[in-house]
């Protein structure tokens, strides 16, 4: 929909976009919502797709928590604090849920979102053991969108 703020942040989200077609965030009224955020560097800007993501387990799950504060941010909202749906695709959920909460509670010690956990048997790369995507509320943000949407 051409009439929706997209965003692809710099690195593998303009990479993304231009070569897998689709945006790493989109504001839809005073709501952002995220696509699928892994554990990659989310600024490099060459991309391998076997050492796409983390070796290690917690430094994935730690990387896509991160992506997602970034791709929020790029967004122009504040980040974690304005996450109100989280949903995360693991691989091995036992393996990877204690790790999901301890990123929770870092990123959002003030608030509890609602989530949804779902085990996957695979993700967009083999490479990768984990997903999360978020909504976020963001009212002000929204309203400095469209404030500058109308100025063009």
């Amino acid at each position: 929909m051409s009439n929706l703020q997209c965003y692809a942040y710099p690195g593998w989200g303009e990479w993304a976009k231009k070569n897998l077609s689709y945006a790493q965030a989109v504001r839809v009224g005073d709501r952002i919502i995220c696509s699928g955020q892994g554990g990659w560097d989310a600024k490099a800007t060459e991309f391998n797709f076997d050492s796409l993501v983390h070796e290690n387990l917690f430094d994935e799950i730690d990387q896509a928590f991160e992506n997602c504060d970034y791709n929020l941010k790029h967004a122009g909202g504040k980040g974690f604090s304005q996450v109100y749906r989280i949903v995360t695709y693991s691989t091995d959920i036992p393996s990877q849920h204690d790790r999901i909460i301890y990123n929770i509670r870092k990123w959002m010690p003030n608030h509890q979102p609602v989530w949804t956990e779902l085990g996957v048997t695979a993700l967009g790369s083999n490479k990768m053991h984990f997903e999360i995507d978020v909504e976020a509320y963001d009212e002000e943000g929204a309203a400095a969108a469209r404030q500058a949407k109308a100025s063009n």
